[in-house]
């Protein structure tokens, strides 16, 4: 496909799919989508299969894009700054009548086209551990041994592990940090508790810019309440930019069987969902994405 058509499919594409993302998330009825986060899959009913609720095996997918559809956090000083330099492009876009409803949280009214903000995963950069398990779209797999606990998810093709074998979680001083942080879990009766420190801070909780820092903690509850439904609540306390923990939403995962995510005759798994700068820094940024936004890209002839 030679670069003139990549920028006219590019332009029409993008065109097209903001105008879905906009009807989707600022809300067709005003800003019930905003509010419930959107990825809406319809009611979750149990199936009423037989399970074991320890182990959380299995492939599967969440309903949710942000963190707390409903309240935003209580801001230190050094939050609020943080939290006001980031653009995101997800929300309500500045400017039309949705970003004015006040009763939606601040951070899901505030977007700009993706070549003016600063979201880091434009660059093909890693998600950072929440965002990974907020991201809607894409399912995750997770494997369960004695000792660990290990998800691998489609979106980027990356991968976190939970250690079970009663380990403490490291002193953050003497560690990297990372993207994903150190986790260690155990059980509460058929909860699965895990805790994680050491996240670079350079993340965001999820794709409405809520930030963290080196401080962050971050606890998950994991409950497998039915055969074909896993639920999540994730608790973040970071002193440095919140004055107290926030908890998220309650999210709700849908277990996906093999022939939902089939490719061709007798194979099924999760794709290779890579983002790989060759495509999409080299080509999709600057072809499409930077001149639709009206930031200079390339020129064409």
């Amino acid at each position: 496909m030679s670069s003139r058509l990549l920028v006219k499919l590019g332009a029409v594409l993008l065109f097209a799919s903001g105008s879905v993302l906009a009807a989707q998330q600022a809300g067709r009825g005003g800003g019930n989508a905003l509010r419930q986060g959107g990825g809406g899959r319809g009611q979750l009913v149990p199936n009423n299969l037989p399970f074991d609720a320890k182990d959380l095996s299995g492939i599967w997918r969440g309903d949710k894009y942000g963190f707390n559809a409903t309240e935003e956090p209580k801001w230190t000083p050094e939050g609020r700054r943080k939290f006001e330099a980031q653009k995101p492009s997800y929300g309500a876009r500045v400017g039309t009548p949705q970003a004015q409803e006040a009763n939606v949280p601040i951070g899901r009214r505030r977007a700009i086209p993706p070549a003016q903000g600063n979201d880091y995963v434009g660059a093909c950069n890693p998600l950072g551990l929440v965002r990974l398990l907020l991201y809607d779209p894409s399912p995750m797999e997770i494997v369960m041994t004695p000792n660990r606990f290990v998800q691998k998810f489609e979106w980027t093709w990356d991968f976190r592990e939970v250690w079970l074998d009663g380990r403490s979680l490291p002193k953050v001083d003497e560690y990297l940090p990372r993207w994903n942080g150190y986790s260690a879990g155990k059980w509460e009766g058929d909860i699965l508790v895990v805790n994680t420190v050491g996240l670079d801070e350079r993340q965001w909780l999820d794709h409405f810019g809520y930030p963290t820092s080196d401080q962050a903690s971050v606890e998950e509850r994991w409950h497998r309440v039915a055969q074909n439904i896993l639920e999540l609540t994730i608790t973040v306390t970071d002193p440095k930019l919140y004055t107290q923990p926030w908890k998220s939403d309650l999210v709700r995962f849908r277990y996906i069987t093999p022939a939902d995510i089939a490719v061709g005759v007798g194979w099924s798994g999760l794709a290779e969902d890579k983002c790989v700068p060759l495509d999409e820094v080299q080509q999709y940024n600057k072809l499409v994405r930077n001149p639709a936004g009206g930031v200079p890209g390339v020129e064409h002839k």
